[in-house]
């Protein structure tokens, strides 16, 4: 968790996370009923796990992103384009998620069986597949080229992600050019194409707004990223709804860690025989985040995060004033502080 200290650096009036959901609730309920419509299928099998992937929930932060953007920008959030598309970026978030799982051979994701470990790689391949397809021929009913190109992009740019991140596995020599690259692409630029489609459904914004809202998302996604990454090395599986200290035992470096190896090269070792081991048996996930927090180097990926989160809230200053951008203004706070 990010620590009062650094929360002090975002100096602006903040709503509760509870208040920023709750202004858009009817909303939101109309995006989950938008969800479940487009993720049935007479493929019994596949409403069947459209169902499963629905029931086990999620914060819904990026349609709820897609929706405020859209507020933010002029238009109509409860109009039924915006609704349709932030169900879009929520089915294609779910594709992600279906993949990645696969590829990290894991169990459980938010507290609930991965599609997966209770399915087969072989479904949740395929069920992956039919979430991004779906997704694409929903979107084409905006009839709009820059949406299309805006989720042609970012879809690359997160498999490229992805791909980059493979050829990083059980390596303790990632650098912090090649964590952040990985990291924007697989997290970050998703919740840029949120913020930006909110944009072009806005009534009346003009390509300075729709920069902003770019920059906004990109900002807010790394932050909420790099927090993700220090919840692994630093919460319980309990809080988390997962298995912690996870990324370490998939051999994946993150923020925390590498910049621990930096000031203590000789960790690398340590680090590289997790990774071949899988487990913690010999060097304790204890013993590193002691040591993390004894470097500093827990306290400089937290400020990472907070320059980040920071970064998103000033780009919002070219808007317009309204509840909704206030409530844009109030997510990296919420995100700096979220525990699971």
């Amino acid at each position: 968790m990010i620590t009062s200290g650094h929360l002090a650096e975002i100096e602006s009036p903040q709503l509760t996370a509870a208040r920023v959901f709750s202004l858009i609730a009817p909303e939101l309920k109309l995006i989950e009923q938008e969800f479940e419509r487009q993720a049935r299928s007479n493929i019994q099998v596949i409403s069947y796990i459209g169902d499963y992937l629905r029931a086990s929930g999620g914060k819904r932060v990026r349609p709820a992103l897609t929706v405020l953007a859209t507020y933010a920008a002029g238009g109509d959030g409860a109009r039924h384009n915006a609704i349709r598309m932030a169900a879009v970026m929520e089915m294609l978030h779910t594709a992600t998620l279906v993949h990645d799982d696969i590829i990290d051979n894991a169990g459980t994701r938010r507290s609930h069986a991965s599609i997966n470990s209770r399915f087969g790689n072989q479904t949740a391949v395929l069920m992956g597949d039919w979430l991004y397809m779906s997704a694409f021929e929903t979107s084409l009913a905006e009839r709009s080229l820059p949406i299309l190109d805006i989720l042609t992009t970012v879809t690359r740019k997160m498999t490229e992600g992805e791909l980059l991140q493979l050829t990083m596995l059980g390596r303790a020599d990632v650098t912090e050019e090649q964590y952040f690259d990985i990291l924007l692409r697989k997290t970050a630029y998703l919740f840029s194409a949120c913020c930006e489609i909110g944009a072009l459904l806005g009534a009346t914004a003009g390509e300075e707004a729709r920069r902003a809202l770019r920059d906004y998302g990109l900002n807010l996604g790394a932050a909420f990223q790099l927090v993700d990454d220090l919840l692994d090395f630093t919460a319980t599986e309990d809080v988390l709804g997962k298995a912690a200290g996870a990324d370490l035992l998939e051999g994946k470096l993150t923020l925390p860690l590498l910049l621990l190896l930096e000031q203590e090269p000789s960790r690398r070792a340590e680090a590289q025989a997790i990774m071949r081991a899988g487990n913690y048996d010999k060097i304790t996930r204890a013993s590193l985040l002691r040591a993390a927090e004894a470097t500093g180097a827990l306290k400089q990926a937290r400020a990472a995060a907070v320059e980040y989160a920071t970064a998103a809230r000033d780009a919002l200053n070219v808007l317009s004033p309204s509840k909704y951008r206030d409530a844009l203004s109030s997510l990296p706070t919420f995100i700096l502080e979220r525990e699971s």
